[in-house]
């Protein structure tokens, strides 16, 4: 009997430990400047450049401001010239750093010799990979998105690909200098499966793992390599919902994701998100993937895209 009260006692002190480590850890992420500070230098102690793909808006947009602002150089990546040009001359006039605009298309196959030749000379301290596409913005099954077997091709180039190819590009400079940030934008989708988003949870799974495994193989060189998991985030691919506690803007999401770049190898970028990320987790999937579900999500997005139609045309009309 007594052999059973020890067994039982040390079981629940475990538990106890447990969940005190648990919480004691998630009450970090609370007062990120307090537990993992950022020195002003920070940025610019990694090196001159900051190389952010799929810049021209949204949260790459509000990447290239933010590290300009903390005295950075940076390369903006996108596929619209007159996007860019114009994000050039705003993060010039206000911040008055350099910036170089590099034109592709990272949906294409073979992009990634020139980009390598424009960035090989430049000392590239942080790279934000954040370039990715939506097979469609409505949700829905895998075999009812438009043009499949292009969307494939495209969603790996551009999703999978690109992130592993300006790994590629960007790590040996870091390694060969000892220091380096790579920020790696996941999405809050993947820390599910996500029925109808299938394809592009899965492909945000990559970044998380491929994230976590080099940051294990090259912490030891004084490189940070994180996930940055967002959930929502009022852009585009997000047809620009109204901002509040939950939906942030992109300049807000981006500030406060910055304060967690010593937090881990990965984020999902603010406190609200992080309760998102344990809520869903929770949650058991037969209840998240039951069918109704799925379908009271279809039909809410889909009356929220119908809202923003409704609304920028009846704007374009004023």
């Amino acid at each position: 009997m007594e052999l059973m009260d020890l067994l039982f006692i040390s079981l629940g002190a475990s538990v106890v430990v447990y969940y005190g480590v648990k919480l004691l850890l998630f009450t970090r992420m609370l007062f990120p400047n307090l537990w993992f500070p950022l020195s002003k230098t920070f940025f610019t102690s990694m090196g001159e450049w900051a190389v952010v793909t799929g810049a021209s808006e949204g949260i790459g947009r509000a990447y290239a401001f933010a590290l300009a602002e903390q005295g950075m150089s940076v390369v903006i990546m996108s596929r619209t010239k007159v996007t860019l040009d114009q994000v050039a001359k705003e993060i010039v006039d206000k911040t008055g750093q350099k910036v170089k605009v590099i034109v592709t298309d990272f949906t294409q196959e073979e992009v990634f010799n020139e980009i390598e030749d424009q960035l090989k000379d430049l000392n590239i301290g942080v790279l934000v990979n954040n370039v990715g596409m939506l097979p469609s913005v409505i949700p829905c099954k895998f075999l009812d998105i438009a043009d499949l077997d292009q969307t494939i091709t495209s969603m790996i180039n551009c999703n999978v690909k690109t992130m592993a190819k300006m790994c590629k590009i960007t790590l040996p400079g870091m390694e060969n200098r000892g220091k380096g940030v790579i920020l790696n934008i996941s999405s809050g989708a993947a820390c599910i499966p996500f029925p109808l988003y299938s394809m592009y949870s899965a492909s945000k799974v990559f970044v998380e793992r491929l994230s976590q495994g080099l940051q294990t193989e090259y912490k030891d060189r004084g490189i940070i390599i994180q996930t940055v998991a967002p959930f929502g985030v009022s852009t585009r691919m997000a047809f620009y919902q109204e901002t509040n506690l939950v939906t942030l803007s992109p300049e807000d999401f981006v500030k406060k994701s910055l304060q967690y770049v010593r937090a881990g190898d990965k984020t999902y970028g603010s406190i609200y998100h992080i309760v998102m990320g344990w809520l869903l987790q929770t949650i058991p999937l037969k209840v998240l993937h039951a069918q109704s579900v799925l379908q009271s999500f279809q039909d809410y997005v889909k009356s929220k895209v119908g809202q923003r139609f409704t609304t920028s045309a009846s704007n374009a009309s004023i």
